[in-house]
């Protein structure tokens, strides 16, 4: 990389100095004697050149002079104002002259780009540190990518299995919420109907004559627990049974049925089992 900066400025150094040198030879030497003409060219070429040499000594001591940079650039543009006025002042190619008075200021920029380099120019090891700690970074965005894609494949696999999943339920709920609605209605229609009404009574006749059949569809809703007492109420005789069914029958008129009954039993505390109590209500009815 070094010879990539500074060949360049050193070619174009020597192209400006040779340049300059013939131009005072060409330009100098239709005054006065070409020795003079040599002697002139030669010293600022050869002020030049010091300068540019002490610069190099500095830069390679890690050091810089203000004064010595300002005395090169001041032979550079002596070097670029022989070229100019040499252009301007002859009879054909003014133009072409033109074109190349500008080498020496050029030389001097590529010098100076060359010094920068020198300035901020690593060694091989740092190099080689860089590149893996940048190669360290890619490797973790990559991986880091690569990861956030999978996750984003499993949620996306997950929820596309819990939906269908939901869906699937949905259907499930709704099939069975269409079966029960119509075997809900068969019963209601049933219940309500007048055959099944007169068919009640005909059965039930015999068993409760004072009593008119009711059937009723069973309501869903929460369950109620049973009263504590249940659990400890002492069992009641077949005496006291029946008289306690026979009390809540006819509490009310007319007369309760069997399911009232029962429900009325419990909700005040008492305990029987169910045959007990049916045959209870057979005894007394």
């Amino acid at each position: 990389m070094k010879a990539k900066t500074a060949l360049p400025a050193a070619a174009m150094t020597a192209v400006s100095m040779v340049l300059t040198l013939a131009v005072v030879m060409m330009w100098l030497g239709r005054a006065m004697p070409w020795p003079v003409a040599l002697v002139v060219g030669l010293g600022i070429d050869g002020g030049w050149l010091a300068t540019l040499a002490y610069e190099r000594r500095l830069a390679a001591q890690g050091d810089h002079s203000r004064a010595v940079t300002a005395v090169g650039w001041s032979f550079g543009l002596v070097a670029t104002g022989v070229l100019v006025a040499h252009a301007l002042t002859a009879e054909a190619d003014t133009g072409a002259w033109l074109a190349v008075a500008w080498l020496p200021i050029a030389a001097k920029a590529l010098w100076l780009v060359h010094g920068m380099w020198e300035r901020t120019v690593l060694t091989p090891r740092a190099l080689d540190m860089i590149r893996g700690v940048q190669q360290e970074a890619r490797d973790e965005a990559a991986v880091a990518r690569a990861r956030l894609r999978a996750e984003a494949g499993t949620e996306e696999t997950r929820l596309t299995a819990v939906t269908e999943a939901g869906a699937r339920i949905a259907r499930v709920q709704a099939k069975t919420a269409q079966t029960l609605s119509r075997a809900w209605s068969t019963l209601e229609t049933a219940r309500s109907g007048e055959d099944t009404g007169r068919a009640l009574t005909s059965v039930t006749h015999r068993v409760t004559p004072d009593v008119t059949p009711r059937w009723e569809l069973p309501v869903w809703g929460p369950i109620e627990p049973l009263a504590p007492a249940l659990e400890t109420a002492p069992a009641l005789s077949d005496a006291a049974l029946d008289t306690l069914v026979d009390e809540i029958r006819h509490s009310e008129t007319p007369a309760l049925s069997y399911r009232e009954m029962a429900v009325r039993f419990r909700a005040a505390g008492h305990s029987a089992s169910e045959v007990r109590l049916r045959a209870a209500w057979k005894r007394v009815a």
